[in-house]
């Protein structure tokens, strides 16, 4: 395999990391990654080198590659005591020491929480909805005042993850939009109670469907939701082309009003697997998502999305988070929180090959 340099810190100090510059057509405010199981990989022993095969700080490294945002999601009592409260303080810790900005994800569940499933946490999943709704703010409220805090306030907030139907099952299902508005009103009042400034953001998977976003954003305005971004999560292989997922952002934007962004997307460098859980991008998914499954690939494939997110005219079009670049197959940071043993099937998505090296997708970031 063919190494890329990583772009140099000089470069990379020409993206903007803060403020709110004025934005045009073609370009992207947000260049960002989701970063929640890093903490984890480096206590379990994962070590991250530049391209040239340097060790080095992971998070530096991704400042200097142009990255200026990272994601952080957030567990209420999950198992390994990970993505709760405390790992999420210390991360944001660590990304605003490097001039980036912080998204809060809360996913509402003790562990994942996405389109197929929306598990209370174990210590709500008794209470009445009342209660259920107040638990929603309390938990909401707990985590970013803390951050707050430490000097670390939340820059933008997804309450809920992918919650194309809904979150907190079964109350908060989306064929109950008034119980889903409800607790997401809650959530909402809490991001605004602690900080006027935070953004908030409504998140749902599958970004090139824009039958269903117009059903669902529809409900949640006619219901009384206030919410300032519209997230969306694609992965070309699973959700459809670039030029879909461009469509239904320009609709959505137009429709709402509203700056809209990618909250999710990756893509593989290789199906060949580096640990003994079963990768999920394999060789049909590289096919269904139309790039290659190699470093230049996955360039090629985070550039489409990229281009689709500039396409959004009046420079509504925030930017992409790219999800978990640092999620190497280290042993003890798997899928299952319960489970130390159980592997990670998403190391062939990482931004770092198998040598734990930097891979060329990571200078999109610079120049997206």
């Amino acid at each position: 395999m063919r190494y890329w340099p990583a772009v140099p810190l000089a470069l990379a100090l020409t993206v903007s990391m803060g403020g709110s510059p004025a934005r045009a057509a073609g370009t992207v405010q947000i260049r960002g990654v989701d970063i929640s199981t890093l903490k984890k990989s480096e206590d379990r022993g994962g070590v991250y080198r530049t391209a040239s095969g340097t060790l080095t700080d992971p998070v530096a490294l991704l400042k200097a590659n142009g990255v200026n945002y990272v994601r952080l999601k957030v567990w209420v009592n999950p198992a390994d005591g990970y993505n709760n409260k405390a790992r999420v303080l210390t991360m944001a810790s660590r990304a605003k020491a490097q001039g980036m900005k912080v998204l809060v994800d809360f996913h509402y569940s003790d562990s994942w929480a996405d389109p197929g499933k929306q598990t209370k946490p174990a210590a709500w999943a008794s209470m009445s909805f009342s209660a259920l709704t107040q638990a929603v703010y309390n938990h909401t409220y707990d985590v970013l005042n803390a951050l707050k805090a430490q000097g670390t306030t939340a820059d933008m907030v997804q309450v809920g993850n992918e919650i194309n139907d809904g979150m907190l099952w079964p109350d908060g299902r989306s064929n109950n939009f008034k119980n889903l508005a409800t607790l997401l009103k809650s959530g909402i009042s809490a991001v605004r109670a602690v900080s006027s400034s935070t953004r908030v953001m409504l998140h749902l998977a599958e970004g090139g469907n824009n039958a269903q976003h117009r059903w669902w954003f529809d409900n949640a305005v006619a219901n009384g939701v206030s919410f300032d971004v519209i997230g969306v999560s694609h992965y070309l292989y699973w959700h459809g082309t670039a030029a879909s997922l461009r469509a239904n952002l320009i609709d959505l934007s137009a429709r709402y009003n509203k700056d809209v962004l990618v909250a999710e997307t990756a893509y593989g460098f290789t199906t060949a697997p580096n640990d003994r859980e079963p990768n999920i991008f394999n060789a049909s998914l590289a096919s269904a998502g139309g790039y290659p499954a190699t470093s230049q690939g996955q360039v090629s494939a985070l550039r489409a999305v990229f281009d689709a997110v500039k396409a959004v005219p009046n420079g509504r079009g925030l930017g992409v988070f790219y999800w978990e670049p640092t999620w190497t197959a280290v042993p003890g940071n798997g899928w299952d929180p319960t489970n130390p043993s159980s592997g990670n099937g998403w190391e062939n998505q990482a931004l770092f090959d198998y040598s734990d090296r930097a891979l060329p997708a990571l200078s999109v970031f610079a120049s997206p």
